[in-house]
């Protein structure tokens, strides 16, 4: 081919249109708010025709188009008129000709375009002239019911256009056609197939208009302002029925109906959706209440109501995947086997409501999670902590502003399933006001025989949460409510101890770290004696929480030295903790190893583990005068009374030489809660030693409640108090008899290291604690004669 024979090639920027078409030898309004769409306007309108590339876009929704993008017949246009506004600009753009697309390129972010003319070949013949004629016919069929085409002058049309693609081209802008059909008519290449493909669309418009007049002059006949409301919308029905158009093949209803269809709902909630379905059809989509129609409709349609995980039942597995992501906790464990086993037994089996309880950091909220994935079952979790709103767990009543579900029903609906681990966190920390009481709502959320009904304000029907397992935690049992209470089964989780937590940071805590930090076990090691040195001196704590941020600590500090090329040991030793995580913060106790009369070392438990308490006590010039100091709460006050006056009244025993003198106890440490009753045995022993003149045993803890007539009563919390005593370096612990079988809970290399006494009486505890202060040999029966005597 030669170079006059070439055709011209056109190098012009790209406009891309959404859901638009362009037809040569028509002009079309156009407003552009893209960057790159407005760089092209501005560049055709900066050159000398004006001239640019409209083709429009596959896909609507796709931002920057590449050519892959693009429909390759395009049309050339001028832009004739441009006019700005804040954000967009709007132009008129007269189309030139129709143009093939062979190239895009993307020059400073506009694409420009290589396309060359690509006319339609005319047909002219008779097969030409009888399509022609039978557009013609359909205009006229048309113009009796589509008002843009009444106002043409048929015979004057046909007279000034003698091109039969510009008027195959105006056609189609008058109907309207949607951007898909007007694109198949810029497709087409040759005349005749673009007026077959014209009358093809313009019957199936006929029948659509035809059938919304029907509709229309139904419509009419029927009273009411309602009842017009409804005929308007079928008629919005049939008319998108006809022409498969809708945003999202759909109006908002028809989506919904779609979605309600392939739903699996119980039969009473399919017919309240239905319900609902047909109000939102009646409701203005302005409205207020079609937003909350629709929101309760999509909540009905995205809840669980039939959608299972299949519990995975293999026990060894379980066993296995307990043990990778916890240590200890054999009893914990256990039980949660002893579920697996029930429920593979007795699939029908209801779930039970576990409550772990014990200091922060020691695995519960984890634990959880372990279940969850021992099982095969979906985990979520919130937090009940501060709680005051009873709405928030049952939901608020659609009447509000605002409304939503209760945090179970959004639970379940991010679950996905009807049987999900969900774990209630921090249930000890709820609140009431004059909101409600959200502890009387969990009555029956956490209830099996009553829950498989349960009714949140919020969607108003029942809901099945029979099958859920629920799981709650809790630091402490004195603040949650008897009936809730009741309604659980309480698993206790005690402290670690030191071999305890060195074991978990080797396991876990390490790798863990290391990951985080992105080093590797030769770039960060880190020796069992420097764990124990973090444990000992930069920790206090029953749990892990705050082992694992020191050791984060000291794996971030090693990643900034190798990061600034800075030279790192080979391990961390503990000579180098001091370097790297500043001066230890806490010490074993050196102060009290030397006590004066007076002082005695109890042992208290608290949320967060165990602590060493001191009880001091001097005497006053006062004759008989009780002062208690040290923000002691009533149980504790009452328990200083007991002890003074028991040790009164036993004070020819005890050698004591001024029965009279007042008393001062005061209990330091603000900062640990002190009430209950497990300081008597302390407080006696401190009272004792004040009046006798005598010291206390400094390497002895003590912990019981005491009674008037000499008895030591059991006290709880025992595991947590020893642990603590032992990082305090005390080797003795004296303890009631009636605590004898909760030492099985103390770790082997504990019971090994420390000395017990199991006091039945308040003598047993003072021959152990004050050494010579009563004989050895001295029976029970003769003590409280001796204290009846010297009582009198």
């Amino acid at each position: 081919m030669n170079k006059e024979t070439e055709p011209q090639v056109y190098v012009l920027p790209v406009l891309p249109l959404r859901r638009t078409v362009l037809f040569p030898m028509l002009a079309g309004p156009f407003a552009a708010g893209r960057k790159a769409s407005i760089e092209a306007l501005e560049a055709a309108s900066n050159s000398e025709d004006k001239t640019l590339i409209t083709a429009t876009q596959k896909d609507a929704s796709i931002e920057n188009p590449d050519i892959d993008d693009l429909h390759r017949f395009a049309t050339r246009g001028a832009v004739r008129r441009l006019a700005r506004s804040e954000e967009t600009l709007e132009v008129i753009i007269e189309g030139l000709e129709r143009v093939r697309i062979q190239d895009v390129e993307r020059e400073d972010g506009r694409l420009i375009a290589h396309a060359i003319p690509a006319p339609v070949v005319l047909e002219p013949g008779p097969e030409g002239e009888a399509l022609k004629r039978e557009l013609v016919s359909r205009i006229r069929e048309f113009q009796t019911l589509v008002p843009q085409l009444g106002q043409l002058n048929i015979d004057e049309l046909l007279d000034r256009i003698r091109d039969p693609m510009h008027l195959v081209y105006l056609l189609a802008a008058l109907l309207e056609l949607d951007f898909e059909k007007s694109q198949q008519l810029l497709d087409a290449s040759e005349q005749n197939q673009a007026m077959k493909l014209l009358l093809e669309y313009m019957r199936k418009e006929y029948e659509v208009v035809k059938l919304r007049r029907e509709i229309a002059g139904e419509a009419e006949s029927e009273a009411g302002r309602e009842q017009r409301k409804y005929m308007l919308r079928q008629q919005l029905k049939a008319i998108q029925k006809e022409l498969g158009e809708g945003e999202g093949g759909g109006t908002v209803t028809q989506e919904l109906q779609e979605r309600l269809e392939q739903a699996e709902l119980p039969d009473p909630v399919r017919e309240e959706a239905e319900r609902e379905l047909g109000r939102l059809e009646g409701v203005p989509s302005a409205s207020p209440e079609h937003g909350v129609i629709r929101n309760r409709l999509e909540l009905i349609i995205e809840l669980p109501w039939a959608r299972r995980t299949e519990d995975n039942l293999d026990l060894a597995r379980a066993r296995q995947i307990l043990d990778e992501d916890h240590y200890d906790l054999d009893e914990i464990k256990e039980r949660i086997l002893e579920q697996l086993a029930v429920l593979r037994l007795n699939p029908e089996a209801k779930a039970p409501i576990l409550c772990f309880v014990g200091p922060p950091g020691v695995g519960k909220t984890s634990l959880g999670q372990s279940i969850a994935r021992s099982l095969g079952r979906e985990f979520e979790r919130f937090s009940l902590g501060g709680l005051r709103d009873e709405a928030e767990l049952r939901g608020h009543r659609r009447t509000y502003v605002g409304a939503m579900p209760g945090r179970i029903i959004q639970a379940m609906r991010r679950a996905g399933s009807a049987n999900p681990l969900l774990m209630l966190d921090e249930i000890d920390k709820l609140g009431h006001d004059f909101r409600g009481d959200p502890a009387s709502a969990l009555l029956e959320i956490l209830d099996p025989a009553q829950n498989y009904e349960f009714r949140d304000n919020y969607l108003d029907l029942p809901f099945d949460l029979s099958r859920v397992l629920f799981i709650t935690t809790a630091n402490t049992l004195e603040t949650i409510p008897g009936p809730l209470l009741d309604r659980m089964e309480v698993l206790q989780l005690s402290g670690y101890s030191d071999e305890e937590k060195l074991e978990i940071a080797r396991r876990y805590i390490l790798e863990r770290q290391r990951k985080q930090a992105g080093l590797d076990r030769e770039q960060f090691t880190v020796p069992d004696a420097t764990i124990l040195r973090v444990i000992r001196h930069y920790t206090r704590e029953a749990g892990v929480r705050e082992l694992e941020r020191r050791i984060g600590r000291l794996a971030r500090k090693v990643a900034l030295r190798i990061a600034e090329e800075r030279e790192v040991p080979e391990t961390i030793s503990p000579e180098v903790l001091e370097e790297l995580l500043g001066r230890e913060r806490f010490r074993p106790e050196q102060a009290r190893k030397e006590m004066p009369p007076g002082v005695a070392t109890g042992l208290a438990w608290t949320p967060t583990g165990g602590d060493v308490l001191y009880v001091e006590a001097i005497l006053l010039p006062e004759e008989g005068k009780l002062t208690l100091t040290g923000q002691l709460g009533e149980v504790m006050k009452e328990s200083a009374q007991a002890a003074q006056n028991w040790v009164l009244s036993h004070a020819g025993r005890l050698n004591i030489t001024h029965p009279r003198a007042g008393l001062h106890i005061h209990v330091p440490a603000g900062a640990i809660p002190k009430d209950g009753p497990s300081a008597g045995v302390t407080m006696a022993t401190a009272v004792a030693s004040v009046y006798s003149g005598r010291s206390v045993r400094s390497d002895t803890a003590m912990t019981g409640e005491i009674t008037l007539s000499g008895l030591v009563l059991p006290v709880g919390g025992v595991k947590e108090k020893i642990l603590a005593a032992r990082r305090a370096g005390l080797r003795g612990v004296i303890l009631p008899r009636g605590n004898e079988k909760d030492l099985d809970d103390v770790p082997d290399s504990v019971r090994e290291e420390m000395e017990f006494t199991l006091a039945d009486r308040i003598d047993d505890v003072l021959r152990a604690a004050i050494p010579g202060l009563l004989p050895e040999d001295e029976s029970a029966e003769a003590t409280e004669s001796s204290g009846q005597e010297s009582g009198a």
